[in-house]
């Protein structure tokens, strides 16, 4: 039998991995390849980069316990497999399939000169295989679910090999970059596993009641691992699909479907992605392309740095830059206060998310961003503008994660921690709020609705 390299992408884990198991079912000399491409890496290094190198070791670590080891290749792909294919004479390059428009793009130019095979993918199902009848792709949540849950649930998980074929030692490899700790997300296969088990036994038993709360950790917080496949997500789906059908209690069944049900928004905004590459460029909305953004740079630096007054706005920002993650109720009311509230585009919020999250997915991050800006497919409508103080209200109130977040008010009370410029009494240093709600959504509504009718003018 042959020489296979197994390329690495987004799948850096050793359980339930089809690209690997091809390649150690088709040779009996596997070599695991991690290509750091300078297209998909920023410059400096982006929060999910750090997390990515830190993995990377990690992968390393196991895959010398197994008896091989990874090899790190700097470049181009097209470059590095011309080179590594006439060091090794592989004749199978075995990777996991993915969706976005360079993935997609680059296997296509790799598909034509060397021996390349995709299987599985980051999602439960690859975005071809839930169309309509007509072969079109859902733009709607909804039917998408359904169309989702339609098919056959996912099958037993792919165990991790035992042990695995020694790399030849003439093969070199490429330093891994330093890399800063990514704190409360350590970048390795077993922390992932864990912290899935954790959730499914625990939290997930609250999960409807508990992940909207600012200041309870009430979420999974697996989406780092999901974004670069430490933890599978077909193994995830199998898991959660497992529990609900052995799941009578109608209470805890109906906690377990709301999380299957996120798990679905991920695969829906890959499946927009894949179908309508544009997105990563343009509002999905075609009534919508012409809105006439503020280009207040004060506003998006005070936004960016969390201080705008608004002390849920602001928490969510800090915990953002401090930690590389975000509550996600926190990313919907940010998000919301930028596009509505500032009338910034919501692609300057997109860019900024991305730089920094740990969890900085494209295909999720867009769509996220599109949704609360009502710019993209099925998105919150145009007119829906969260009320900063509202929701801080109602998910943090007694201000615990305002607090936590923004020390200058860790000595205000309940009462006044939502508004505390509204209490005069209180000695603070902290900015007053750079806009006010009511003028922000007044304007923004005005925005939004000259760009509808400028359309439809323009289709007459």
């Amino acid at each position: 039998m042959g020489i296979s390299i197994w390329w690495i992408r987004r799948d850096l884990r050793l359980h339930d991995n089809a690209a690997l198991a091809h390649a150690l079912n088709k040779s009996t000399v596997v070599i695991p390849l991690f290509i750091l491409d300078p297209a998909l890496l920023s410059t400096p290094p982006a929060n999910r980069d750090h997390f990515l190198l830190n993995a990377l070791r990690s992968l390393d670590a196991d895959l010398r316990k197994k008896g091989s080891r990874l090899i790190v290749r700097n470049g181009r792909p097209i470059d590095v497999f011309g080179k590594l294919t006439d060091e090794t004479g592989a004749d199978l390059i075995s990777a996991e399939a993915d969706f976005s428009p360079y993935a997609k793009k680059r296997d296509a130019e790799i598909g034509e000169l060397f021996p390349l095979v995709t299987l599985g993918g980051p999602t439960v199902y690859p975005p071809q295989a839930i169309v309509k009848t007509d072969g079109t792709p859902y733009t709607i949540y909804t039917p998408f679910s359904r169309a989702w849950k339609s098919l056959p649930e996912p099958g037993q998980p792919l165990a991790a090999p035992d042990c695995m074929p020694p790399v030849p030692e003439s093969l070199v490899t490429d330093g891994i970059p330093a890399s800063k700790t990514c704190d409360g997300f350590p970048a390795n296969e077993m922390a992932a596993r864990e912290r899935l088990e954790q959730f499914l036994s625990c939290a997930v038993f609250q999960y409807k009641d508990t992940r909207n709360i600012l200041a309870q950790d009430g979420t999974a917080r697996i989406s780092p691992y999901f974004k670069f496949g430490l933890l599978s997500i077909h193994e995830a789906a199998h898991r959660v699909f497992s529990l609900i059908s052995k799941t009578e209690n109608q209470a805890e069944r109906g906690n377990r479907v709301t999380w299957l049900n996120e798990l679905i928004w991920r695969e829906f905004y890959f499946s927009i992605l894949s179908h309508f590459p544009d997105v990563t460029r343009e509002s999905y909305r075609k009534n919508l392309r012409s809105i006439c953004w503020s280009d207040d740079q004060k506003a998006l630096h005070a936004w960016q740095e969390g201080l705008t007054g608004y002390p849920v706005v602001d928490a969510a920002m800090r915990q953002l830059k401090q930690s590389g993650w975000m509550h996600n109720r926190a990313r919907m009311i940010s998000a919301s206060f930028l596009t509505k509230d500032l009338l910034i585009d919501w692609r300057e919020g997109e860019q900024w998310f991305m730089q920094h999250l740990i969890d900085g997915d494209l295909a999720s991050n867009n769509g996220g961003w599109q949704w609360t800006a009502g710019t993209g497919t099925d998105a919150a409508p145009y007119f829906r503008i969260f009320n900063p103080i509202l929701q801080s209200k109602k998910f943090d109130p007694q201000g615990e994660y305002i607090r936590r977040w923004v020390p200058e008010l860790s000595h205000v009370s309940s009462d006044d921690i939502h508004t505390p410029r509204e209490n005069p009494d209180l000695k603070l240093d902290y900015p007053p709020p750079i806009i006010d709600h009511s003028v922000g959504r007044e304007r923004a509504l005005a925005a939004y609705q000259a760009a509808r009718l400028a359309y439809e003018d323009q289709s007459r």
